[in-house]
């Protein structure tokens, strides 16, 4: 069995970081991805996923990315099952075990740890997110995280 998941996307707002009772930290954030056609109108749609980090990739996170930034999201897909005021409900997350950063902050690269972070703080062999080589989206784009209407 197979449960992998490759997102690019924008983050919706800052990270949320938390520590559980026995002290491991967990950031929460939610990134919107484009989907890959239009629909009638010619407009993309958006789906908004949810991300957990844990441990260390969580603080590197919390304390490196802030609304807008664009990121790499590798990890599984989890559904869990809570209570909510007597009612059962339902949600799906993403479960990161790496994140890369596929853009630089507004103020520039001085202020941040690099463009790529994960669990070794580095890319994957063979390069990964916007590496040489890796075919995804040309991430050198005018985005102004005040144009995002969230």
């Amino acid at each position: 069995m197979l449960n992998r998941i490759i997102l690019i996307g924008r983050l919706v707002a800052d990270p949320q970081l938390r520590y559980t009772q026995s002290g491991t930290a967990v950031a929460n954030f939610r990134i919107a991805v484009d989907r890959p056609y239009t629909n009638q109108q010619g407009q993309r749609e958006t789906d908004f996923i949810d991300i957990v980090t844990w441990r260390r990739l969580a603080e590197v996170c919390a304390n490196n990315l802030t609304k807008g930034r664009l990121v790499g999201v590798e990890g599984r897909l989890q559904v869990r099952e809570y209570e909510h005021e007597g009612q059962k409900r339902r949600t799906a997350e993403v479960v990161a075990d790496n994140v890369q950063f596929l853009d630089w902050p507004k103020d520039g690269p001085a202020s941040s740890p690099g463009p790529a972070v994960g669990p070794s703080f580095g890319s994957p062999p063979g390069g990964g997110f916007g590496s040489p080589g890796y075919g995804g989206p040309v991430l050198d784009d005018d985005f102004n995280p005040d144009d995002v209407p969230f």
